[in-house]
């Protein structure tokens, strides 16, 4: 399985966020229970972010203060977070990830800067 997040690379403060993961190469949905995000701001530890389970059901990070959704769209493999109110400490790499029994694979990330 593979996973590619998609998205702007660039964003202007106070924007919203659109990233977008899409799925290859296993449509067995046994081998996933959950879907989510993490992000790795530059020289700092990741931070999860938000998932969303196989149910439906989403999980969040309270420390991003509500500004996070996330959907699955199962008839085209992907699911994407949104982040709202973007600021420049939201400057990162932001990774998608398969979650069953720990979260594995992971996609490659995809840098998004919010920059004026």
């Amino acid at each position: 399985v593979q996973l590619q997040e998609s998205g702007p690379g660039l964003v202007k403060p106070s924007q919203a966020l659109s990233l977008t993961c899409t799925v290859s190469g296993d449509s067995n949905p046994a081998n996933a229970a959950a879907w989510g995000w993490t992000r790795q701001p530059p020289g700092k530890e990741p931070e999860w972010m938000r998932a969303i389970d196989t149910s439906g059901s989403s999980y969040y990070n309270p420390t991003l203060n509500n500004r996070t959704s996330i959907s699955r769209d199962t008839s085209k493999n992907q699911f994407t977070l949104q982040l709202s109110s973007l600021a420049p400490r939201d400057t990162a790499v932001y990774y998608c990830a398969r979650g069953k029994e720990g979260w594995s694979p992971w996609g490659q990330g995809t840098q998004v800067t919010v920059s004026s």
